[in-house]
């Protein structure tokens, strides 16, 4: 419990954190492109690549940051996303400790704008989150979910077209939240008065040169009463022509208003002579710092609207005001107000938009799943039995499956094991068993024996699958194939794979991830041998094998898991543990899965006794309350013994 606890507060700071940072990026991809121009800068690759290089990395880092953020939230492809989250910030870390130590840019724009930090207190941050993602993907199954697994792909696919729409609309128009000194509202006057005095001032490199005579006229731009225009086009050479008419258009206005208009940029004389030609441009022009017009607006060019030294309105080039806004002077306008738009109704908006839609999917999605499995756990009861949908009684304790398992191992040819699967299948159509029935058959037989089972009465399973995906393995056969063939289930752990394939926790869990991950329902096998046995040893042997490779698993996962206990000296020996042997230590792992799982995991767990169980002792067994069916070795090659331990639940 202690574990899990600390895997899902790594996994919310680690969501936290990314959420942040992809979005403050997102809201401002021109930013993000200008930090990452700088990196490119200090390592002399700045002009090796075009600018839609580094735009397209900085749309694409802001998403993936944002997704990877919103994946842990949810806790959504829960062993890639942790992976690729531990990966980000294997990379990020040594980043930001060279950065720390060769200081070739101040601020390594981890949060844009919004949250300034120098490169010392980065590196330790990403500290902290490396050990977080660490954690993380250490026992990513840990982490509960949110959304079920059948419902993540809304959830995948609307952030990612969230994100993917927040920052292509701030390209187009501006940011949804300017974090930066000259936003809308910002007083820039008393800002340079400020900084005229002595005090710290976001504004120390805010200067207005007139071009033509060489003449410092940042005082009295900022000190003169009244509106005045400022187009922001930090390099001429670049700046999008698209919208000049509107352009001029604004400065005719402006003239004939008697408003001040001057064109701000960093261009040389030669560039702004061409831009003049080009377009008409009457205006004067005035030299000023780039990265200054660059935090300015994010736009080449835009378009900043001051009324007594403060910003109350900006746009870009491509939402440049029309005719039809310009028809009356500013002060009787609405353009000649501050924009009636706080941060807060911003804030609301994205919280309908985004938050909202993932809660109430959030909400939908545990509904449907807790009614679910009501129905479940209802299916198969009598009338009498079945439970209304707003109480759940005690009684659901005692409703956990029952199961009766036949283990072939290696025996029967493949015509002896149809003829076999044949006489089981006609038998118990015949007369429906009490019970969940399931044969494990050599892999030869699983595709033959799934045409013509019915496996609403038989379920059929493998006996073993490999730790291995796909690949160059011969001889093995993967879960994938086992599930290609029509099988349902897989026996994983069995102590004949154990002791003579020296098959290790560590090759189980991957056996078993593997299972889950082709919808196999696992049948896993635990048990001691004589000399643990007699040593006293039985509970810390069963409880390490669960720990080595099932106990990994979340809630919603290992509730798909069949324990088989398997005392192994008494498999095929003629030994069987007596009823009260096998109810102990049947308690005893129930109780271990109640540790880690809760009580509800534990009563709904299936646990099977394995080990010379025969029709003789199986009534005596399975009337234990703890004992739930049984895996059957010899007894299950012939039908009729099979069948007298089905019987057993009659």
């Amino acid at each position: 419990m202690i574990k899990k606890t600390v895997v899902n507060l790594c996994r919310l700071l680690l969501a936290a954190v990314m959420i942040l940072s992809g979005f403050v990026k997102a809201v401002d991809p021109l930013g993000t492109q200008y930090k990452i121009e700088d990196y490119l800068a200090a390592w002399h690759l700045g002009r090796a690549l075009p600018d839609i290089v580094p735009l397209a990395m900085s749309v694409g880092l802001s998403a993936l940051e944002f997704c990877v953020g919103i994946f842990l939230l949810f806790a959504i492809r829960r062993r890639l996303t942790s992976r690729v989250a531990l990966g980000m910030m294997m990379v990020m870390t040594p980043l930001t400790l060279w950065l720390a130590i060769a200081n070739p840019i101040t601020d390594c724009g981890c949060f844009g704008d919004a949250v300034v930090l120098s490169n010392w207190q980065t590196f330790w941050k990403n500290v902290v989150l490396l050990t977080a993602a660490a954690v993380v993907a250490w026992r990513p199954l840990d982490m509960f979910r949110f959304v079920s697994k059948a419902n993540q792909w809304i959830v995948y696919n609307y952030t990612a077209l969230f994100i993917l729409a927040i920052a292509l609309w701030s390209l187009y128009d501006r940011p949804l939240f300017d974090f930066r000194p000259y936003h809308v509202g910002a007083n820039i006057r008393q800002g340079w008065q400020k900084m005229m005095e002595g005090e710290d001032s976001p504004y120390l490199d805010f200067f207005m040169e007139r071009v033509d005579n060489g003449e410092d006229i940042t005082e009295q731009v900022l000190n003169s009463d009244g509106y005045a225009f400022l187009l922001v086009a930090p390099h001429l050479e670049q700046a999008d022509d698209s919208q000049l008419d509107l352009i001029n258009q604004v400065y005719e206005y402006a003239q004939d208003n008697g408003y001040p208009f001057y064109g701000l940029t960093a261009s040389g004389q030669e560039a702004i002579e061409h831009w003049c030609d080009m377009t008409g441009a009457e205006y004067p022009f005035c030299h000023t710092d780039d990265i200054t017009l660059k935090t300015m607006i994010r736009s080449n060019p835009g378009l900043l609207l001051m009324k007594d030294g403060v910003v109350i309105r900006k746009w870009s080039h491509n939402r440049l005001p029309d005719e039809y806004e310009l028809d009356q002077p500013l002060q009787s306008s609405p353009l000649g107000q501050m924009p009636d738009d706080p941060v807060a109704s911003r804030i609301v908006r994205l919280l309908l938009w985004f938050v909202l839609p993932l809660m109430l999917l959030s909400l939908a999605d545990r509904l449907w799943m807790w009614t679910r499995w009501i129905r479940k756990n209802d299916a198969g009861a009598s009338d009498s039995q079945k439970t209304p949908i707003n109480i759940i009684t005690k009684e659901k304790k005692k409703m956990r499956k029952k199961i009766v398992a036949g283990n072939w191992k290696m025996n029967m040819n493949l015509q002896d094991g149809i003829a076999l699967a044949k006489e089981l299948n006609d038998t118990l159509k015949a007369e429906k068993p009490n019970c969940g029935v399931v044969i494990c058959t050599p892999f030869i037989h699983l595709a033959s024996i799934a045409q013509f089972l019915d496996q609403n009465i038989i379920g059929l399973g493998a006996e073993n699958c490999a730790d291995k995906e796909k690949g160059a393995f011969t001889g093995e056969v993967s879960a994938e194939m086992v599930k290609s063939t029509g099988a349902q289930y897989v026996i994983l752990g069995h102590s004949e794979r154990r002791e003579y394939y020296k098959e290790t926790p560590e090759i189980l869990r991957e056996k078993v991830l593997l299972a889950q991950k082709n919808d196999l329902k696992v049948i896993f096998c635990i048990g001691e041998s004589l000399a643990e046995r007699e040593a006293g040893k039985q509970n810390e042997v069963v409880k390490a094998e669960l720990e080595g490779s099932v106990f990994n698993l979340s809630e919603e996962d290992f509730r798909k898991i069949v324990i088989a206990y398997e005392p192994i000296w008494a498999i095929g020996t003629g030994k069987t543990a007596t009823a009260e042997q096998a109810e102990e230590i049947h308690a005893y792992i129930r109780s271990i899965i109640a540790e880690k799982y809760g009580q509800a995991v534990a009563d709904d767990t299936t646990i099977l006794y394995g080990g010379s169980c025969k029709a003789s002792n199986a009534p005596e067994l399975f009337a234990k309350p703890d004992i739930d069916g049984g895996l059957i070795g010899g007894a299950s090659l012939k039908a009729a013994d099979f069948k007298g331990i089905i019987d057993a639940f009659k």
